[in-house]
């Protein structure tokens, strides 16, 4: 059974850096517009823009690598679970950080315009387009990959499912009482949630289960 599940872990993992190459090549010229603000250390023009955020997040990864090994070296003790644990920790924090981070960003009539709030099921899924649906699941797709992982808790499709609502009921509240000139929308807490469930199913043979 091992040597069955370990060519289609190879497989999936190598699926995934294929996918995540050919998106990096597709989008490399917008991220390299914001490369010398960001590179310089300007707030603004980096930071503050959703190019600027990808590219300082691609440009972490082996910081955030770096820390993940540290942390499971800390834990050489505990074997595989300490790798599990350091890795499902850093993950769950790099991976959804810089994503919320961008919802957050306020539009051009932040704190001029009260909040807008949408709460009319599938009617703002047309107005989105692929790109918009498709940021909407990897929001908190990270947090419902890694955290089962790393507790036992969660390791069950519904309690993912509450987490993932639950986050991003949190940040559609704070876009509407920060006034950040952007939509609170059910459609991105659906969208959102449904993410964290079907990153969860990726991860599902590391979970950690109770007991």
């Amino acid at each position: 059974m091992e040597r069955t599940a370990t060519p289609l872990r190879i497989a999936v993992v190598s699926l995934i850096l294929l996918g995540v190459a050919s998106v990096l090549y597709a989008v490399r010229q917008p991220l390299l517009m914001s490369a010398p603000r960001c590179l310089t250390g300007q707030w603004h023009g980096c930071y503050d823009t959703e190019n600027g955020v990808v590219l300082m997040t691609l440009v972490g990864l082996p910081v955030a690598a770096l820390l993940a090994w540290a942390l499971a070296s800390y834990r050489s003790a505990g074997g595989v679970s300490a790798w599990r644990r350091s890795v499902a920790e850093v993950g769950m924090v790099y991976g959804t950080v810089p994503l919320v981070w961008l919802t957050m960003m306020p539009g051009p009539g932040a704190g001029l315009s009260t909040g807008r709030v949408s709460l009319v099921p599938l009617r703002d899924l047309a107005t989105m387009g692929p790109i918009g649906i498709g940021g909407n699941l990897l929001i908190l797709a990270a947090l419902g990959f890694f955290a089962p992982m790393r507790f036992p808790a969660l390791a069950s499709v519904p309690r993912i499912l509450a987490l993932g609502a639950g986050c991003s009921m949190l940040v559609e509240t704070a876009q509407y009482v920060l006034r950040l000139d952007r939509v609170s929308s059910v459609d991105d807490v659906l969208l959102n949630a449904a993410g964290a469930v079907l990153a969860g199913l990726a991860s599902r043979p590391w979970w950690r289960t109770p007991g």
